[in-house]
């Protein structure tokens, strides 16, 4: 007689309509709340309406506001020192009556009287370097708040205000209505900050060799909050982590350096031939036709030459930038700047970048190649980049952004050698860094109340861009490299945070401010979280599809996580509810593996569990129909079978049945499965995720099966997969590949894979 194995979800088949498997489920009490993990999210979104809807789109009465800022500012390298006099227009496009206007101050994080360093615990450290000692014990704290000098009208009358730490409250002489527009000036002054040595985003580096300084300056001006239609004034305070939420409108900034500085910002450059030498111009000229190498404009000797100068003389550049929602620049006379064209969209946009000469080789090598391999690479997964250039700007220990600028570490050491590590932070700072101009300079989150939505889905786009990059610039690979070493993106990469101890770790959707790991939490894991799922869940065409139709629906508007999650699924016909749940709004970590795996023989023989099951029902097993009956191996019934070997006889019953309802032609095509078996996934961690497994038998052949995601639905500790194959399974994975970071992989095989210890493994490499 032919045997057949068999794996099966329960222990017996019955016929549809005859008696139904049960189904075991979680038992549940009294009073208990609804935790299934397939729970819809209404309760934790806000219900849709007029401004935004319920596909995640703009809805048809959205709005944003606009500000807009004509500046004049002044650079005292000499004292280094910043002062400005802005005229702000604003535009009241709500459908609110506004009484004040409220202004952020973020420079006050730096004043003396600061309350931001009083926020951190930690107590004594038992040991410290001298420069910290001296910063938390001797020295005075930095002065580099703003100094106020007047808030008027533009007929120059006094405005009412009031300073509340990082925000000021601009009193309107008369409510703002609907539609209408106003226009005030703020003179403002403050002492700029080392951002080497007291850290910051904006400030200048001290080059004591030269005596000279290179400035990034951001966040200097006073600058207006964003008021929507999600919670009103976003007048947040700033404490120095959570970055900023700010409108959008048009700059037209005037800014006055020494007559030897370089500098770049925001906007396009409206006095280009009044600033630039003949030289420049013409290497200017250049460096708009040129698509593979970059075309210095500043040599390094002309840099080097400039740094002996200090010139007492001033000179004004003129920058001017429509819809934008921030303004930062550079400066420097040690800056060597190179630029570059890239092709976007049929339209030239200019890489640059802008460095000492403490930054080459390295950086005259890679920066502006960096830069338009990101614009590449962002446009393809979001939308064309729509401003004129992009800008990297060498700033130590920086990595910062600004509309069309940005500046970023990596720096050789004095003889001009570099590590790899240092090249690669290089390139994935510039690409990320690069790379927030979509996220959020022009999708235009919330970064002060949601960080993940500008630093998660950036960083998740700067994975896919950094491995664009190495094949772009395979030359840029190590030896042996096969592709870009990307720090973070590959599910694996998460795991050490993801399955570490819970008392130290935050859900995504939780204030930057206030969680304890700043970098996995909004950095690392919703960058793996949208990997897992653009290369796990969806695949590539849905999710890209999605992720592009998000960023089209926000660019230069204002999203919330409701926007994006519920874009992602109205753009996808895939139910993501269950993802967001447990990625974004819990803690729990993923943890599959294979509990049981269990072999069956097909019977004619009447199996006891068929017989338990006729007799719950009130019925003897001569009133069921012909059924095929599992025989499981190893088990009473099986060794009694095989006494005689009458029960193990490829089932009378299946016989008849083919031959009553195939013909011979029908029965050709039908499979002969000659092995069963019946395996119990089991789920230890909270997470939901998909079930890869790799089955592979003896032939040495191997096949991967993706269970979705909703095979845990009715059951979230431990479910069960027959199997019916014509070739026997010799081995289980789960996760062969490491995609859903799953934090023990233990028990991911069957048979149960034994790993020596550490002491036995180094036992092993010492014989050896």
């Amino acid at each position: 007689m032919k045997r057949l194995k068999y794996l099966i979800l329960s222990a017996v088949f019955i016929s549809a309509g005859v008696m139904a498997q049960e189904q075991t489920l979680p038992e549940r009490k009294p009073g208990h709340t609804n935790n299934n993990k397939f729970k819809q999210l209404y309760d934790e979104f806000s219900t849709p309406n007029m401004f935004r809807s319920a596909s995640g789109a703009p809805g048809p009465a959205y709005y944003q506001q606009q500000a807009d800022y004509n500046m004049d500012i002044t650079l005292d390298d000499k004292d280094a020192k910043i002062s400005g006099f802005e005229t702000i227009t604003y535009t009241n496009n709500s459908p609110d009556v506004l009484k004040y206007l409220w202004v952020q101050l973020d420079q006050n994080m730096r004043a003396k009287d600061s309350k931001t360093p009083l926020i951190e615990g930690g107590g004594v450290s038992a040991a410290q370097q001298p420069a910290g000692f001296v910063s938390n014990y001797m020295e005075e704290p930095f002065d580099g708040g703003f100094n106020i000098e007047g808030v008027k009208d533009t007929a120059g009358k006094d405005l009412q205000h009031m300073i509340n730490r990082t925000m000021m409250r601009v009193e309107l002489p008369q409510p703002l209505k609907s539609g209408e527009k106003f226009s005030f000036t703020i003179k403002w002054w403050y002492n700029i900050n080392d951002h080497v040595n007291g850290r910051g985003r904006s400030g200048y580096e001290y080059f004591p060799e030269d005596g000279n300084r290179a400035y990034v300056i951001a966040q200097f001006y006073p600058r207006m909050a964003v008021y929507s239609d999600v919670e009103g004034w976003q007048n947040s305070q700033f404490w120095g982590r959570d970055e900023f939420a700010l409108p959008f409108g048009n700059f037209e900034v005037n800014i006055t350096v020494p007559a030897d500085h370089i500098l770049d910002g925001t906007g396009k450059l409206m006095n280009r031939k009044e600033v630039f030498s003949k030289d420049m111009m013409k290497r200017y000229e250049k460096a708009q036709k040129s698509y593979d190498e970059p075309v210095v404009i500043v040599t390094q000797e002309e840099a080097e030459a400039a740094e002996k100068q200090f010139s007492k003389k001033t000179k004004t550049w003129k920058l001017y930038a429509e819809n934008v929602r921030d303004f930062g620049f550079a400066t420097s006379r040690k800056f060597i700047w190179d630029m570059m064209a890239v092709k976007i969209g049929g339209k030239n946009i200019m890489a640059v970048s802008m460095y000492p000469k403490e930054g080459n080789p390295l950086w005259e090598e890679w920066s502006t190649k960096a830069v338009a391999s990101t614009l590449k690479s962002y446009s393809k997964m979001t939308f064309d980049y729509p401003y004129h250039k992009a800008i990297s700007v060498h700033a130590k220990n920086q990595g910062m952004e600004y509309p069309m600028i940005c500046w970023n570490y990596g720096r050789p050491d004095k003889e001009g050698k570099y590590t790899d590590r240092i090249k690669f932070g290089m390139i994935s700072v510039i690409i990320h860094e690069v790379g927030h101009n979509f996220f959020p300079m022009i999708v235009n989150s919330d970064e002060r109340q949601w960080t993940w939505m500008d630093e998660g889905l950036n960083t998740f786009t700067q994975y896919v861009a950094e491995q664009d990059f190495g094949k772009e610039y395979p030359s840029a690979l190590s030896p042996g490299q096969t592709a870009y070493p990307s720090r973070r993106g590959p599910a694996a990469k998460i795991v050490p945070y993801m399955g570490g101890d819970q008392d130290f770790i935050a859900p995504i959707m939780t204030k930057g401010l206030n969680t304890y790991q700043f970098g996995n939490n909004a950095y690392g894991k919703p960058a793996t979280a949208l990997n897992i799922l653009r290369e796990t869940v969806m695949g590539h065409e849905l999710f890209d599809y999605a992720y592009r139709e998000y960023a089209h629906r926000w660019m230069f508007k204002h999203p919330t996580p409701e926007d994006f999650f519920r874009t992602m699924e109205d753009a996808s016909a895939i139910d993501l509810d269950w993802f967001w749940r447990g990625w974004f709004y819990t803690t729990d970590y993923v943890d599959i593996g294979v509990k049981d795996v269990k072999k069956y023989y097909v019977s004619s023989e009447v199996n006891e569990a068929t017989k338990a099951q006729a007799k719950r029902y009130g019925m003897e097993v001569s009133d069921l129909p012909p059924l095929v009956y599992m025989v499981e191996e190893g088990s009473e019934e099986y060794k009694e079978s095989l006494k005689d070997g009458s029960a193990l006889d490829n089932s009378t019953t299946l016989k008849e049945y083919i031959m009553d309802n195939f013909t011979p032609e029908e029965r050709k095509k039908l499979k002969e499965p000659k092995y069963f078996y019946n395996v119990t996934f089991e789920k230890p961690g909270g997470l939901v995720m998909p079930i890869i497994v790799e089955y592979t038998y003896a032939d040495g052949t191997s096949k991967t099966e993706t269970y979705p995601a909703q095979i845990w639905r009715l059951n979230d500790k431990e479910v069960s997969k027959s199997i019916g194959s014509d070739k026997e399974i010799v081995s289980i994975t789960v996760d062969p590949n490491l995609e859903t970071a799953d934090v023990d992989t233990s028990n991911n095989s069957w048979p149960k894979e034994t790993k020596p210890s550490d002491f036995d493994a180094f036992k092993a490499k010492s014989k050896n």
